[in-house]
């Protein structure tokens, strides 16, 4: 007994310290903060939070029921040499403060990163320009070539919108950089909390429950609309809202997909806020152990029918690996099941402008 006391006194001290650096470390703003007082209160009200969490209007497992974890690590292990580029990513360099904008101008930065220009009017979504899609620098690196645009490059900003939480589609760095730059960031329920940390003025932070509507300036307003996904920076999970958005843009009317499972809610959206001039929907990061958390390209190409999107373009691909495919096998399914739907979809490369219903760039760029 008496030999175990070291070795028991060690594993306790070995624990302690553990415990008091994963605390410490979690205690970095770049994880943000939970919701409290008012904005706390409002998310309790929500019809959308029950027991604790916000739920999915269907039942969502974020892994598919009896997914096996051994096979999951084999996985990650073994993923395909093509899981990334060979290759650095070919990019166009666009002026964005000098961008045309008398029909609304897309110009994507790689994963779901975009900013569209309209008349005058600067609209940046889920801005990730760090070069990593993780609280650490070191992991989730971004594809060699994928990083040639930064907050620099940015005009000022009437509204940044913002999806959810995940680090992908909000980044600390991106963030507390760009403050300066913009006019009022539009998100979900609670992630406000993040952004207040962060430096944020609250006047400065709208938040939407799904359904609810606001008014931008004349001609422009945002609706949030159900997404299929979840949320959390942390261990915990469905603290804040995520949501997709409907922007009503000078004429345009135009789907801010955010992430999302496939379900009923598409439909839903596209018979009341339809048809859509354009649909900007995530194609990638997907798996066969996570099916309802992210859409298959197959997938994709039958919510872009159900919103009755008129032009596709695809996201949340082309900048980093978060799952276990070929990093181009996204475009390469959906634009076959897109063919056989008659969707017309546009591919640019990384700062290429898209012009809403006159240049719609195809090339197969991503093809090698």
């Amino acid at each position: 007994m008496q030999q175990l006391k070291p070795i028991m006194l060690t594993t306790v001290l070995i624990l302690t310290v553990l415990v008091v650096g994963v605390t410490l470390f979690m205690r970095q703003a770049t994880f943000g903060s939970d919701p409290a007082s008012e904005r706390l209160d409002r998310i309790r009200k929500s019809p959308n939070f029950r027991d604790g969490s916000f739920q999915n209007l269907t039942p969502t497992a974020v892994m598919r029921e009896n997914a096996s974890y051994a096979a999951m690590l084999t996985d990650y292990v073994n993923k395909p040499k093509d899981n990334v580029p060979p290759r650095p990513l070919p990019s166009v360099r666009t002026n964005l403060k000098t961008l045309p904008d008398s029909t609304p101008a897309i110009v994507w930065f790689g994963h779901s990163s975009y900013l569209i220009r309209s008349k005058g009017v600067t609209v940046l979504v889920d801005p990730v320009f760090s070069g990593s899609a993780s609280p650490v620098s070191f992991f989730g690196r971004s594809f060699a070539g994928s990083d040639v645009y930064s907050v620099d490059d940015m005009p000022d900003i009437d509204l940044l919108v913002l999806s959810h939480d995940h680090y992908d589609h909000l980044d600390y760095k991106t963030i507390t950089q760009l403050i300066p730059k913009v006019k009022k960031f539009y998100t979900g329920l609670g992630v406000g909390a993040h952004l207040e940390r962060w430096g944020v003025p609250a006047d400065r932070i709208v938040e939407f429950d799904w359904w609810e509507r606001q008014p931008v300036a004349d001609g422009i307003d945002l609706i949030a609309t159900p997404a299929r996904h979840f949320s959390g920076r942390s261990f915990a999970r469905g603290k804040t809202l995520w949501t997709s958005f409907v922007l009503h843009l000078n004429g345009s009317t135009i789907f801010l997909g955010g992430d999302s499972g496939y379900g009923p809610h598409f439909q839903e959206i596209g018979e009341k806020y339809g048809p859509f001039d354009l649909a900007i929907l995530e194609c990638g990061q997907y798996g066969r152990d996570w099916p309802s958390i992210h859409m298959f390209p197959e997938e994709v190409a039958t919510a872009a029918g159900d919103l009755r999107a008129r032009t596709l373009l695809p996201v949340h691909w082309g900048k980093f690996t978060l799952a276990n495919h070929s990093w181009n096998e996204p475009i390469k399914r959906l634009l076959k099941q897109a063919a056989s739907q008659k969707l017309d979809v546009t591919t640019p490369r990384i700062g290429e402008p898209v012009l809403l219903g006159s240049v719609h760039p195809d090339s197969d760029w991503w093809n090698f």
